[in-house]
């Protein structure tokens, strides 16, 4: 089993920055790849990006491309999602979510940060 825990939502001005944490814990060693999603609210969730865990490799949605970037810290079994010129529009609750080599399915999920940018 993994366990997952979102950190560092709250509320910013429009243009401002968050950095969210993914902390993972138990079965580490098993995960491959973790995404991010967020869901605003009366909208359905949207896949934000992803990253792999032992290569690096990432990739972020087109409409945050360019503001948001993705990175782990592989010795703290974290992952961060940087978002710098926030907008209104990226108001949501955050949530990570992982996946075991074994499998292609996004199996273990956090419970959400929530990520407020007021114009």
């Amino acid at each position: 089993q993994v366990q997952l825990v979102e950190s560092g939502g709250g509320l910013v001005q429009a243009g401002g920055s968050l950095r969210l944490s993914c902390a993972a814990s138990g079965r580490t060693a098993s995960i491959y790849a973790t995404r991010w999603f967020r869901q605003a609210p009366g909208k359905e969730r949207e896949f934000v990006g992803h990253i792999t865990w032992s290569a690096g490799l990432t990739y972020v949605d087109d409409s945050v491309k360019g503001r948001f970037t993705i990175s782990r810290d592989n010795a703290k079994n974290t992952v961060y999602l940087q978002m710098n010129s926030l907008k209104p529009e990226d108001t949501g609750i955050y949530s990570c979510a992982a996946r075991e080599r074994i499998t292609t399915t996004y199996k273990y999920w956090g419970q959400g940060t929530q990520v407020t940018v007021s114009s």
